[in-house]
C-alpha cells in the first residue's frame, strides 16, 4: 500500500518577507472600518423634511367637517382647498441614522437640514409639540378673523403686549399686558391698522393709546426700521378676538401656523354663496394675520410635492417663498403667487370659474 506523504504547504508570499507598510495599511483600514461603523450607528445631527399629508379644508376628516360654522348660514362647496404639511424626522427625542440622511440627500422631494437650524439645543419633544399647538390655535383664530374681514363681517380684535425684545423701540416704555388701542389718534382695530400707522410715521415718534391696569394712558415710542423695511415697536403681540358666531376647526396632530391661509379660504368658501373652486383641486400654504396678509413658511418644496401627489392642479404659494419655488414645481402643477387673502380668493375664483388665469401672478414673474 502506498503511504500518503505529508509535505509542508508552500509559504504564502506575504509571509515570506512582509513589507512594513502592510502593518500600517492594515491598522489604518481597521480604524477606518471602526469609524465608518460608528458613523452608521451614531445619530446624525440633522432633520429630514419630507412631503406630509394634505387635508381638504372644505372637506371632512374622520367623517366630520374640518371646518364647522354655527349661527351663520353656510353654502355647499365642491372641489378641494388643501392645506399642505411637512413630515419632519430627527427632531428632539428622536434619532436619525446616517443612512437616513444619505437617502434623503438623494431624494429630490426631501431636504436635509442641520438640527440646530430648526430647534433650540435644549428643546424637548414636549416643548416643540406645545409650541406647535399654540401656533396652530393662533393661526386658526387669525384665519377666522381674516376671512370675516374679507367678507366685511364685523368682529372685535384687541392687541396686547405679550413680550418685549431687548433693546427694542418700546423697551422700558411698554409693559406686558398693555392693550394698544390707538396710534396718533387712529383706533387700532387690527394688526393691519397698527402696521400701516407705524409705517406711515416713517420713523417719527408715535403716540400710543394704551389700556394698562384698567386705566387709559398714552406713551410715546419711536419705531425702529426692520431689515424688511417695516417700522416696528419690537414687541410680541397677542390678539384676542370676539366673533359674532362660532367657527370650529377640527384638525389634530398637525401643528404650526402655516395652514392659516388655507383655513381662511375654506371659511370664505363656506360663507359665500356659490362654489368658489368650481370643483377644481387647489392646494396651498402660508401664515396669515387678521388683516389678511399671507406670510412665508418652511418646507415649501415638500409641500409642492405633497400637493401634486394628492392630485392638486393649482398651488397658492406665499410671495415671500417664491425664490424657493422656482425650479422645484412638479409637472402638472400651476403655482400662483399670493400676498394676501384677497389675492388667494381671487385666484381660486378666476380658475374655478374657468376664466383665463394667464394674468395671475406667478413666482417666475417675481
Amino acid at each position: 500500500m502506498t503511504q500518503p506523504t505529508y509535505n509542508d504547504p508552500p509559504v504564502p508570499p506575504a509571509m515570506a518577507k512582509r513589507d512594513p507598510r502592510f502593518t500600517v495599511m492594515a491598522v489604518s483600514g481597521f480604524l477606518a472600518l471602526l469609524v465608518g461603523g460608528a458613523a452608521v450607528l451614531l445619530p446624525a445631527p440633522y432633520v429630514v423634511e419630507s412631503p406630509g399629508p394634505t387635508f381638504n379644508t372644505i372637506g371632512e376628516i374622520d367623517s366630520q367637517p374640518l371646518i364647522e360654522v354655527a349661527g351663520r348660514q353656510t353654502y355647499p362647496t365642491s372641489g378641494d382647498l388643501d392645506l399642505t404639511t411637512v413630515y419632519v424626522t430627527g427632531g428632539p427625542g428622536t434619532q436619525l441614522g446616517i443612512f437616513d440622511v444619505f437617502r434623503a440627500w438623494l431624494n429630490p422631494t426631501e431636504s436635509v437640514v442641520p438640527r440646530e437650524l430648526r430647534y433650540p439645543p435644549d428643546a424637548t419633544q414636549e416643548d416643540i409639540q406645545e409650541q406647535n399647538a399654540v401656533a396652530m390655535t393662533s393661526s386658526q383664530e387669525s384665519a377666522i378673523a381674516a376671512a370675516l374681514a374679507h367678507l366685511d363681517i364685523d368682529f372685535d380684535e384687541e392687541l396686547s403686549v405679550a413680550g418685549l425684545i431687548e433693546d427694542a423701540a418700546a423697551t422700558g416704555i411698554l409693559e406686558e399686558g398693555d392693550v394698544i388701542t390707538s396710534v396718533d389718534g387712529t383706533d387700532v382695530t387690527n394688526i393691519g391698522v397698527l402696521r400701516e400707522s407705524l409705517n406711515a410715521a416713517n420713523g417719527d415718534p408715535v403716540n400710543l393709546g394704551l389700556l394698562r391696569d384698567g386705566g387709559k394712558i398714552t406713551e410715546t415710542v419711536t419705531p425702529k426700521e426692520s431689515e424688511g423695511g417695516d417700522f416696528q415697536l419690537g414687541v410680541g403681540l397677542v390678539a384676542n378676538f370676539t366673533f359674532p358666531f362660532d367657527i370650529t376647526i377640527a384638525l389634530d396632530n398637525v401643528g404650526g401656523p402655516s395652514a392659516g391661509s388655507m383655513f381662511a379660504l375654506g371659511i370664505v368658501d363656506l360663507l359665500t354663496e356659490g362654489e368658489l373652486t368650481g370643483g377644481k383641486h387647489f392646494a396651498g400654504t402660508g401664515t396669515i394675520d387678521s388683516a389678511g396678509q399671507v406670510g412665508p413658511i418652511g418646507g415649501i418644496r415638500q409641500k409642492l410635492a405633497g400637493a401634486r401627489d394628492a392630485g392638486a392642479e393649482v398651488f397658492l404659494a406665499p410671495a415671500a417663498n417664491c425664490n424657493e419655488v422656482v425650479g422645484h414645481v412638479p409637472d402638472g402643477l400651476q403655482v400662483v403667487r399670493v400676498e394676501t387673502l384677497d389675492d388667494a380668493a381671487e385666484a381660486v375664483r378666476v380658475l374655478g370659474a374657468g376664466e383665463d388665469g394667464s394674468a395671475l401672478p406667478t413666482c417666475d414673474a417675481g
